[in-house]
């Protein structure tokens, strides 16, 4: 295995960076001597209480009252409260800036741009939020978006949330009965939608479903059409609906930001549902934007003026995520439709024409963009780039080497990790560290991440269970429609108790970063031996034969058994001799425990909205389970291959 770094930031980037610019000024504010991020990290998990103060001051949060006590109840896990007394809004602080500069960038995959300057940013919001306190939304009333990536969706989101209102969105490839899933919980009194949107050139409308959702949301009083692909979409067959000009016909041109306690609701999330209804996590201003300030500013090293583009949907945590970078005067950078559409090069001339810094994807996209055969430190200019992101699911070894081999050697390679649940992340990159192979560079600060084994103890370099042993700001408020907080205690509490469990298989490496096997729910357990299933794909995935795989355990004779499934890239079949070299891989580069007892190829795997394969789905279908909830997947279609195998009756 390769010890020595892919990358290391030079003395003059680390002098330079926000993070050490931060550790200078705790060391000033405290009288304290913190030589390096090791020392950094255990301070701010050991003095939470100090840490994120010190944040918020770096950060500048801009609030209508400071706190009266920074953390109470801080040994409380749910149950702890943050910045107690301030009032913030959390608008306000993404819209500080107001000058002409780019605030938003948007592309698809037809080549159509538009931008939106700070200060055009600021009179939209002021007019769409003065159009909503007239349709009287006030504090507390849920906003829902059925959106595609445009800048009407950050003024929307923004506009809401001046109010005090709270912002609910999932992206318009979301079928009728997912949308009412989550939409039909929270009751939601303005929805809005866009005529249509793109993908891999399909122009695919989205007004019919529109209407379908409308009826069986009573508590909708207005739906805000923006037009996308139409320039007048109709409107006749929706009652409700205005169009988006309609929304901004008004003279307003300054906000009046309702000042809310840190912990008001800003966002409702939704856990993937593939199990059943939703989880509706509801999550809080102050939490949600003093995360977002330290993951933007300190580990993400992004400044006034960087461009930075994370290619999401608006029904993924990454779009909450990367519309925060606006509250560090970054322009974000927006994009619909297809990352491969006309091809491979889409984003990357988007990249290169537009000068990112930041480029942030999916690991799966990272894996598809080798197997394309994609060379963009080749084919484009990057020379403005400076990190490159990667979440969504565990970032291969092999991906490292093609990023540094095949798009540029000198970047910052930062794989990140954590979840909707917490809309943030528990790992993440830093400036001021190395990029090893394989490796999340390091526990966010503040954050107090171990790996527990079976019994809670922490380990080091063992694999267990990822946790984290100290409340943090943007931990959930709760579950909506949850009022014992019984669902919220039981999907991370009941493991350990006052110990958040994420469900994370991991491990804590020697260079203080982490490794992420998969999820704890799919971990694999032939003869009582758990196996991440991240550790069977980083084998399978060396071959340019597999486009993708999944791995999922049989209950067999007492036992379970591992079944890899294999979806194979055009023009090529698993054939024997391919299925003996993927054992011998797998038993070399993992271990003999780790060779499926089947390999079955595939024409399709399922996968989330977002683009996570669902291999709990695929468990329950081939043990004739029910799947209970589909509409939570982009392709349910391809769970019907997974029925009824004969070689998984062998």
């Amino acid at each position: 295995m390769r010890t020595s770094p892919l990358w290391q930031p030079s003395a003059t980037a680390i002098s330079n960076s926000n993070l050490s610019h931060f550790r200078d000024f705790v060391q000033q504010r405290h009288h304290i001597r913190l030589d390096d991020y090791p020392a950094l990290y255990d301070w701010s998990v050991a003095h939470s209480e100090l840490f994120w103060p010190a944040l918020w001051d770096f950060a500048e949060v801009q609030a209508q009252r400071r706190w009266d006590q920074a953390l109470l109840d801080g040994d409380k896990m749910p149950g702890a409260r943050w910045f107690v007394g301030s009032q913030l809004n959390f608008a306000d602080n993404l819209l500080r800036r107001r000058d002409d500069a780019d605030a938003l960038v948007f592309r698809n995959e037809t080549g159509v741009s538009r931008r939106l300057n700070f200060a055009q940013l600021y009179r939209q919001v002021a007019q769409l939020a003065a159009t909503l306190r007239q349709q009287g939304v006030v504090a507390g009333d849920r906003v829902a978006g059925f959106m595609p990536n445009l800048p009407e969706t950050v003024v929307a989101m923004l506009a809401c949330t001046s109010i005090g209102a709270v912002w609910s969105s999932c992206s318009p490839d979301f079928g009728i009965q997912g949308v009412l899933d989550r939409f039909g919980q929270i009751e939601p009194r303005i929805l809005f939608c866009a005529d249509a949107y793109l993908y891999a050139g399909k122009h695919i409308n989205s007004l019919d479903r529109v209407g379908q959702i409308a009826a069986q949301l009573p508590s909708l009083q207005r739906i805000i059409v923006v037009p996308y692909l139409s320039p007048a979409p109709a409107l006749r067959a929706l009652p409700l609906a205005i169009s988006w000009e309609q929304a901004l016909d008004n003279e307003a041109s300054e906000i009046v930001f309702a000042p809310l306690a840190f912990d008001h609701p800003l966002y409702i999330m939704y856990s993937s549902g593939t199990t059943g209804v939703p989880k509706c996590i509801v999550h809080s201003a102050g939490g949600t934007l003093l995360q977002h300030l330290k993951e933007h500013l300190l580990h993400g090293d992004l400044r006034n003026g960087d461009r930075i583009f994370y290619f999401t949907t608006c029904g993924w945590m990454m779009w909450n995520w990367l519309v925060s970078a606006l509250a560090v005067g970054a322009t974000v950078m927006l994009y619909d439709g297809s990352p491969f559409h006309p091809d491979s090069n889409i984003l990357w001339d988007y990249c290169q024409d537009e000068g990112f810094t930041t480029f942030g994807t999916s690991a799966k996209y990272i894996a598809a963009l080798e197997k394309a055969g994609a060379r963009p430190g080749s084919s484009h200019n990057l020379s403005q780039l400076q990190s490159i992101l990667s979440t969504g699911s565990p970032l291969l070894p092999e991906s490292y080497d093609f990023v540094y081999r095949d798009i540029k050697p000198d970047i910052r390679l930062s794989s990140i990790s954590g979840g909707t649940d917490i809309i943030s992340c528990f790992a993440l990159g830093n400036p001021v560290l190395p990029v090893y192979r394989g490796e999340l560079q390091c526990r966010g600060l503040g954050m107090a991440v171990a790996i527990f084994n079976d019994v809670g103890e922490p380990v080091s370099g063992e694999k267990g269970e990822l946790v984290c042993c100290k409340p943090f700001p943007s931990m959930p408020i709760g579950f909506w429609n949850d009022a014992d907080g019984s669902k919220y205690q039981a999907a991370y509490f009941n493991r350990f108790a006052n110990i958040w469990c994420h469900g994370d298989y991991a491990e804590l490496t020697g260079h203080g970063g982490l490794i992420i096997y998969g999820r704890s729910d799919t971990v694999l357990n032939p003869g009582g031996v758990r196996i991440g299933t991240a550790e069977i794909y980083r084998q399978v995935e060396r071959f340019a034969e597999v486009l993708e795989s999944m791995a999922v355990g049989q209950d067999w004779q007492g036992d379970v058994r591992v079944i890899l499934f294999v979806r194979m890239v055009a023009g090529h079949s698993l054939t024997p001799e391919l299925e003996h070299r993927l054992r011998q891989q797998i038993r070399e580069g993992a271990s003999p425990r780790h060779v499926p007892a089947i390999i079955i190829e595939v024409a399709d795997i399922p996968r989330t909205i977002s683009g996570k394969i669902v291999e709990l789905a695929v468990r329950n279908v081939i043990h004739g389970l029910p799947v209970k909830n589909q509409d939570a997947l982009a392709n349910p279609q391809a769970l019907k291959l997974f029925e009824n195998l004969p070689q998984l009756q062998q």
